[in-house]
């Protein structure tokens, strides 16, 4: 049967008030993992693991959090402003986040607004609900 986002949503908000010590009311959907939430690299492999754990999934390495998104071409990237090639890039490595938001102000300094809550849910949703 499948799961509802609300059920993934609450499943994943406990795995980020674990791994993260955040309280309930700090996990929304907007939120994002190292704004608002506090995360640092190494906490998004702890993360992960929770999620694998909770869902009885195998989430691979890069899928969920894609590492170095933009250095792995220069023409993804001009002046810290990513560009539409780096735009398609991103739309295909994270269909699940918000790559049309970013858009609207595309620096490379805010790549981490990607990662939110709902980017979490929507790749679970997918992957739970395939």
């Amino acid at each position: 049967m499948p799961m509802t986002r609300d059920d993934i949503f609450a499943k994943v908000s406990d795995r980020l008030q674990d791994a993260l010590g955040v309280d309930e009311d700090e996990v929304t959907p907007e939120a994002t993992l190292t704004g608002d939430l506090g995360a640092e690299s190494i906490d998004f492999l702890d993360i992960v693991f929770r999620l694998e754990k909770a869902f009885g999934i195998k989430i691979p390495r890069g899928e969920l959090f894609p590492e170095s998104l933009t250095a792995a071409d220069s023409n993804f990237v001009q002046d810290g402003v990513v560009t539409e090639q780096g735009l398609a890039e991103l739309r295909t490595k994270m269909p699940h986040a918000d790559i049309d938001s970013f858009a609207d102000d595309p620096k490379v300094e805010n790549i981490p607004e990607l990662f939110t809550v709902n980017m979490i849910v929507n790749f679970l949703d997918a992957r739970v609900n395939a």
